[in-house]
């Protein structure tokens, strides 16, 4: 294995054409993921056809390449813009932009960049050395099991949602409802579409993202004051915080797990598991840190970029080993190699091993040298926000309305972009966790499909998912978190009445 690694490694660097390629996906990359509505599965669709008459090497070192830095990019525009350029992006804004509001973006890109950095390496290692383990679990996993995991991600809502779960609860529903509009997937049945042709594929998640994230910023800042811009404008980057990094070593090290562990599950995904660490994160935290997650909290944005960037590379993971896809960008990913004449799975390996490594080398090259090209572009993309927001304001919602139309070249999902931002807008008013939308609308789908074919599976028995021992784990530690906050509360509440009551001056 280790000579394999070395041949593709001279295959990168020796080969001029490999080495471009490699440059070109770290630019492609960088600008594609920090522009709003752009991801880097649009870009990798955009450049299929390109690569057509490249050699197999280079056209995956490209691909892979474009595909690894938007993982970390995207995270550029939450922070300084609270505008994701990701959809796994989402949840870093939610503390990396109140750090920027409080003069900390330097701190917070410098959390994003070294975080970024070790949880792709961590990705890529785990692609080298468990391949064929890692790939295995996940195909013991069937619908019970999906459904069981989806419904874990479900009851993060009550870490979501700070002190008011039912602002949560309502969120998460109103998601779940999105999600529920279009075609029945297993049935073909219409739902909730109003006779509107536009409906009938759904409602897709970038432009709600856009709209609730993006759009109602735009919203907001149009009607106050920006004396806020100042502390975002000024931008030093510290990639490298010895007293930061100690908090949030440990939250990297379990959320780059948590990653890897997502990515490898077919159609789950990095949105998924960047919204997983984060509420693990918060979950587990001590009762006095969790009121800061929300309001700039590094331990916040490490969570999302460890997970996001680990699931990344761990979607490669049943690609490669098995031919299947990990996730949307995986399977696009399978069209490449098709294009090429080859079929991803355990026979690649053994007909052209080299080119396998020759893309793992050209994966750990790439995520060594974000740590290093980060600064630079960080730079580039701070002139765009030393733009008046009178100017870059309008900017920012032209990107966002040509990134949302290019989705499906349909002028429906700008009009959708723009009621979730107007109910965005409300909602930030009242306090409305909007994350916890996110939630339903990314789950709702997994957890209904797996849910309804689980019980097909077991000709209408219901106790399918009480039987099998992963799904039956899952559900009784999700029940068990749901509550876990609700009966603490309770507890103490009862034991400040006690004492309040044995001690009335206290």
């Amino acid at each position: 294995m280790l000579e394999l690694l070395w041949i593709g490694l001279m295959n990168v660097v020796t080969d001029p054409m490999n080495l471009l390629m490699l440059f070109l996906s770290i630019i492609i990359g960088y600008i594609g993921g920090a522009i709003p509505g752009i991801s880097g599965t649009m870009l990798i669709v955009i450049l299929i056809p390109v690569t057509y008459s490249f050699e197999p090497a280079a056209a995956f070192i490209l691909l892979t390449g474009i595909y690894s830095v938007t993982a970390l990019s995207g995270a550029f525009g939450s922070i300084l813009l609270r505008t994701p350029g990701t959809p796994e992006a989402v949840f870093t804004t939610y503390d990396g932009y109140p750090m920027a509001q409080q003069g900390y973006a330097g701190r917070a890109l410098g959390v994003t960049i070294l975080t970024s950095v070790i949880a792709g390496l961590f990705g890529v290692f785990c692609l080298i050395t468990l391949t064929p383990l890692l790939a295995n679990v996940a195909l013991s996993f069937s619908s019970p099991e999906y459904f069981a995991l989806a419904f874990m991600g479900l009851t993060v809502v009550a870490s979501l949602s700070g002190k008011d779960i039912f602002k949560g609860l309502i969120g998460v529903l109103f998601g779940l409802m999105i999600a529920t509009i279009g075609m029945d997937s297993l049935t073909g049945t219409l739902r909730y579409t109003f006779n509107l042709p536009s409906l009938t594929s759904g409602i897709q998640l970038i432009p709600v993202i856009t709209g609730l994230f993006a759009l109602s910023e735009f919203i907001k800042k149009s009607t106050e004051s920006h004396a806020l811009e100042k502390a975002i404008k000024v931008v030093k980057t510290k990639i490298f915080e010895k007293e930061i990094f100690k908090k949030i070593s440990g939250t990297i090290a379990g959320s780059s797990l948590i990653g890897m562990f997502i990515g490898i599950l077919p159609g789950v995904g990095a949105t998924t598991a960047a919204m997983l660490a984060y509420s693990e994160t918060v979950r587990w935290s001590k009762d006095e840190e969790k009121e800061t997650f929300g309001k700039g909290n590094p331990k916040g944005v490490a969570a999302s970029e460890a997970a996001s960037n680990a699931a990344g590379m761990g979607t490669l993971v049943p690609l490669l080993s098995l031919g299947i896809p990990g996730g949307a960008t995986a399977a696009i990913l399978i069209g490449a190699f098709v294009l090429h004449g080859m079929q991803p799975g355990p026979m690649l390996f053994k007909t052209n091993p080299e080119l396998m490594y020759t893309i793992f080398a050209g994966l750990l090259i790439s995520n060594l040298l974000m740590l290093f090209v980060s600064k630079p572009f960080i730079k580039l993309f701070e002139q765009i926000i030393r733009i008046p927001y009178s100017f870059l304001g309008p900017l920012i919602v032209v990107l966002c309305v040509i990134g949302t139309y290019t989705l499906r070249n349909s002028f429906f999902d700008i009009t959708i972009m723009a009621i979730f931002g107007v109910i965005g807008y409300f909602l930030e008013k009242f306090r409305f966790p909007l994350a916890t939308i996110i939630l339903g609308v990314v789950l709702g789908p997994i957890a209904e499909s797996q849910f309804r074919r689980a019980v097909q599976m077991a000709d209408g028995d219901y106790s399918i998912f009480l039987t099998r021992p992963i799904s039956v784990t899952l559900i009784v530690v999700s029940i068990l978190m749901l509550f876990f906050p609700l009966v603490t509360d309770y507890l103490k509440k009862r034991k400040k009445n006690k004492n309040n009551t044995i001690n009335p001056t206290a």
